[in-house]
């Protein structure tokens, strides 16, 4: 062989495979905004993953994931949406209110995807659960019957309770709402309702001491992002003060807490990964409806029961999607 072809035939071996990497598509990237950390939430993470799936995208053949967490500190969040911004991606899934609320501000024109556990159209997220417009829709955890059955789970486990407390987070946007719904809940039932506030680990500390000196029979915890990290404080305390809570999510039950009714997170943010799959096909948001809750479920800590010296009803033990032992 020549040595002008062998040098031709080595530039070619040389530059095929560069050619080929440089026709090879760029992935769209979704950027994933969460108040939280990932050791919190590993199961909506597969969650939301499943629902791209089902949408036809898997992370890291067809689909890129950018992950920013602010774990639990919500002032983190707006220069990890303005990040998120400057990366051109693709569309922001926002997990939470205050998530969703930050994009919102941070851009007008990259498509973003939410869950919420607030109103979104009263925390101005959308300005119509079938309509939203603009760049947002979701999936909403929100529904006005929660707190009603949260006060009847109650009185099931608590036959004589007459004096509740419901704590919730000033700095979460549908906080207002949720007492606004406890105090009608509690007319309704007969039962006196609290307002206790706290947004960190040592105002919960104090909420506790408040709760207690009250001396009221269970205590409600609002939905919030940032009480979810918290939520073996949350535990610790119930058992410190030997206080029934009634939670918003499993997560809490799990952590050892009492009870938990409401939207299935996990189911939310499947909701949510779908309608990112759809929205990369090149659906807008403005025409997909925001989704409601469908999934509710009751988990009840058969464990913390006992420990709280509660007997709890054959009906509601049948009742119950999970009995943790």
């Amino acid at each position: 062989m020549q040595r002008r072809q062998f040098i031709t035939l080595l530039g070619g071996v040389a530059v095929w495979p560069l050619a080929a990497r440089a026709q090879q598509p760029v992935l769209p990237v979704v950027g994933f905004l969460h108040y939280a950390s990932p050791d919190t939430y590993a199961h909506i993470l597969k969650a939301f993953r499943q629902g791209l799936k089902e949408a036809g995208y898997v992370e890291g053949q067809n689909v890129t994931i950018e992950y920013r967490w602010a774990e639990g500190h919500y002032d983190r969040l707006p220069s990890l949406a303005a990040d998120l911004v400057r990366r051109h991606v693709t569309v922001i899934a926002a997990g939470g209110t205050n998530a969703a609320q930050i994009a919102k501000r941070a851009t007008t024109t990259i498509p973003i995807v939410f869950t919420s556990g607030a109103d979104p159209v009263a925390s101005g997220l959308v300005s119509s659960i079938s309509r939203p417009e603009a760049n947002l829709t979701g999936a909403s955890g929100i529904s006005s019957v929660i707190s009603a059955k949260r006060l009847e789970l109650t009185r099931d486990l608590l036959p004589r309770a007459r004096a509740v407390a419901m704590i919730i987070n000033p700095d979460f946007p549908g906080a207002d709402a949720q007492m606004a719904e406890m105090e009608a809940a509690g007319r309704l039932f007969g039962m006196q309702t609290w307002r206790v506030t706290a947004g960190s680990e040592r105002e919960l500390d104090t909420a506790f001491v408040t709760i207690s000196e009250r001396r009221v029979d269970a205590f409600v915890v609002g939905a919030d992002g940032y009480f979810i990290t918290r939520r073996y404080q949350f535990a610790a305390l119930a058992a410190r003060y030997a206080i029934p809570g009634i939670y918003p999510f499993s997560d809490y039950v799990r952590a050892g807490g009492l009870v938990s009714y409401g939207a299935s997170i996990s189911e939310d943010y499947r909701q949510a990964g779908i309608y990112t799959g759809q929205i990369l096909k090149g659906a807008k948001p403005a025409d997909l409806p925001v989704m409601q809750p469908t999934v509710f479920e009751l988990v009840i800590n058969l464990k913390t029961a006992k420990a709280l010296g509660l007997d709890v009803p054959r009906t509601l033990l049948a009742r119950a999607d999970e009995v943790i032992e």
